[in-house]
């Protein structure tokens, strides 16, 4: 089974378990669940307290794994930005869309580059969409910084 697949598979769970009812949502909220999706670069497993961190806290996310969805079994394509939020966004490995170097040998996209996500491409953002979820990408995106290539295009409501 492909990365896309499961990443299919896992949203049709959440809209199925919504309107089935095991999500209960507060009263004259929408049935939907929120899905909050973090993408950090360079952290680990043991780097946050909700898996075990002892150094550092961070509550907020520690409250979103606790009221929420805490996955404990999961595998990144690539080590660094690009191709990992490629894969993400898209559930294909970052080589099949040619998003796994820059085109001139690196590995990440860099401000200026001419190139980007396709936008024929289908994201996350676009598989929520037609569920009636609104959709925001809020930091790093590192898919294009053209026009063409900006989340807004890429089937998000809203960036920042």
């Amino acid at each position: 089974m492909t990365f896309r697949t499961l990443l299919r598979c896992f949203l049709v769970t959440m809209a199925v378990g919504a309107m089935t009812g095991r999500v209960h949502p507060a009263e004259g909220q929408s049935d939907k669940p929120n899905i909050v999706l973090i993408n950090c670069d360079d952290l680990g497993y043991g780097d946050l307290s909700c898996y075990g961190a002892t150094k550092q806290q961070a509550s907020n996310i520690d409250r979103l794994a606790k009221e929420g969805i805490r996955f404990t079994s999961f595998y990144s394509t690539s080590g660094v930005c690009t191709p990992s939020r490629t894969s993400l966004m898209t559930g294909c490995y970052p080589r099949r869309l040619n998003m796994h170097t820059n085109g001139v040998g690196y590995w990440v996209l860099f401000p200026g580059n001419e190139r980007g996500l396709n936008p024929d491409e289908i994201t996350v953002a676009e598989v929520l969409a037609p569920a009636g979820y609104a959709t925001m990408c809020i930091g790093k995106w590192h898919l294009g910084d053209q026009p063409p290539f900006l989340p807004t295009r890429q089937g998000f409501d809203r960036y920042f």
